[in-house]
């Protein structure tokens, strides 16, 4: 028996502004949409592989997303840390924490909080990924 993550979806108060930080910002590819009674949905994943995230509009939302306390963060793997923070901010994130080198793993990471709320962590990895996990430094 083998299992392998395949996606999880998160819900946002407005399917076009994630979309815009999703697709513009982190460059992940939008796969497809669709709706039904409950909601609105669209599919995005890297061309390189990795898992797909599934946004849904709740058609019966309004206001902003409880965010509870079960979920932490969402990690993005990049192949250029300082970038993509910066692109997230012009696009009107707010930024949690600026680029920096950590001294206990060789990564550098920056927080920025999307549109909804989520707490968004870009990883660039300096010495490559963990095997089976694409190395955007190595397919872009």
């Amino acid at each position: 028996m083998t299992q392998i993550l395949g996606q999880f979806c998160i819900n946002v108060a407005d399917i076009e502004r994630a979309i815009e930080f999703w697709e513009g910002v982190c460059e992940l590819e939008l796969q497809h949409r669709t709706e039904i009674p409950t909601a609105y949905e669209a599919v995005l994943q890297s061309p390189h592989g990795g898992s797909r995230l599934q946004l849904a509009q709740q058609k019966d939302q309004n206001g902003p997303i409880d965010m509870g306390t079960a979920m932490w963060k969402i990690y993005v793997n990049t192949s250029d840390c300082a970038a993509v923070h910066d692109r997230a901010i012009a696009a009107g994130c707010e930024s949690v924490s600026a680029p920096q080198k950590l001294d206990r793993w060789p990564v550098t990471v920056a927080f920025v909080k999307d549109f909804d709320g989520y707490l968004v962590e870009f990883v660039e990895h300096a010495e490559g990924t963990r095997p089976g996990v694409p190395d955007p430094k190595q397919v872009g």
